[in-house]
């Protein structure tokens, strides 16, 4: 559809189920509650979400690296608590979900619904235990590492870092990912390192997901995944999200754009094909608020999302459709795969 309008891309939503796989929402919400702010999600998010026609959202549990590792459980527990709260502020609008149901009856009733998950097992510490702790508190997704080492496996950097000997998931790492399966926690591998991966691949029965990576053959930064493993990702039933953070989207700030983007979409489906795409797009303007300034002094590019909110999430589906993808392809993209993959692995 080499005419299509961002009207018709903004329509097409309101027919299917548009899912954001990945976003740090909870940092900034638990930050600004602190602050005395309440009802923050329905002021300053939801208009966003609305516009963009956007169902559901995957919203991460992020703990930065100062809190690692005796307050990483506390920050982890007061965001889980700053979605409950907003929740309850908000029950016409927002919604947690725990189950595929959940997500369906919250798109009937017109509200946006929250599927809580770990970025990085470090709350956890070492304790298999507290895994059920998060589980009954909504958290059914969990990304083994951010990009550091903790006591499940060892994370993939941004860019090259001095480092030891790199390992992959240790015994702890094997344990958790056997009790998220039982307990119906999906696996989510954005962060880890290539050793961890493939260890992931071995030990899980389940589809796992890479919520927000891109592909490594376009842009060569260890975040992103190669062939292999988009494929092995693939062959277990899973999916990738798209990752709209500059980084991971281009060689350099200058050639980061939307294009370049659905690019990684096209490489992903000669890969694989169209249902194990989604979207997973890591907004991190919004935070940007939150880096020290003698950080930003010394950053030669300041990265950036290629997508401007999701607000505008439908130039995404706009640019699908130039490109000539059927509708149910970018249904599948949209939300649908990740809403597959959760009926397999969520109890």
């Amino acid at each position: 559809m080499a005419d299509a309008t961002l009207q018709q891309a903004r329509s097409f939503h309101d027919g299917v189920h548009v899912l954001d796989g990945h976003f740090d929402l909870l940092m900034d919400v638990e930050i600004q509650r602190g602050y005395g702010r309440t009802k923050l999600i329905e002021t300053e998010y939801l208009p966003r979400f609305q516009a963009g026609g956007v169902h559901s959202v995957v919203a991460a549990v992020f703990v930065e690296d100062a809190f690692v590792p005796e307050m990483a459980l506390r920050k982890a527990l007061n965001q889980v608590s700053a979605l409950h709260a907003e929740v309850a502020e908000s029950p016409d609008y927002l919604v947690i979900a725990k189950n595929g149901q959940d997500l369906l009856a919250a798109r009937q009733e017109g509200k946006v619904s929250f599927v809580l998950s770990l970025e990085g097992a470090e709350p956890l510490y070492n304790d298999l235990s507290m895994l059920r702790i998060f589980y009954e508190l909504g958290v059914r997704m969990m990304g083994l590492t951010w990009s550091r080492r903790n006591f499940a496996a060892d994370g993939s950097f941004f860019a090259p870092v001095r480092e030891g000997r790199k390992g992959g998931l240790t015994d702890f790492g094997v344990a958790l990912i056997e009790e998220a399966e039982r307990l119906g926690v999906l696996i989510d591998v954005s962060h880890l390192n290539d050793e961890g991966f493939w260890d992931v691949i071995e030990v899980a029965r389940k589809p796992i997901i890479a919520s927000h990576s891109n592909c490594r053959s376009l842009v060569p930064t260890m975040r992103n995944l190669t062939d292999e493993q988009i494929t092995a990702i693939a062959e277990k039933g899973g999916l990738i999200g798209l990752n709209a953070f500059s980084m991971f989207t281009a060689n350099s700030g200058a050639e980061a754009t939307l294009e370049r983007l659905i690019d990684h979409v096209d490489h992903m489906k000669k890969l694989v094909g169209s249902k194990h795409i989604g979207i997973g797009l890591d907004l991190c303007d919004d935070l940007t608020k939150y880096i020290p300034l003698d950080r930003i002094a010394k950053t030669t590019e300041m990265p950036f999302d290629v997508v401007k909110g999701h607000a505008s999430i439908p130039l995404i589906t706009r640019e699908l459709m130039i490109r000539g993808y059927k509708d149910e392809e970018i249904e599948d993209i949209l939300g649908k795969n990740y809403l597959r993959v959760y009926q397999e692995v969520w109890r």
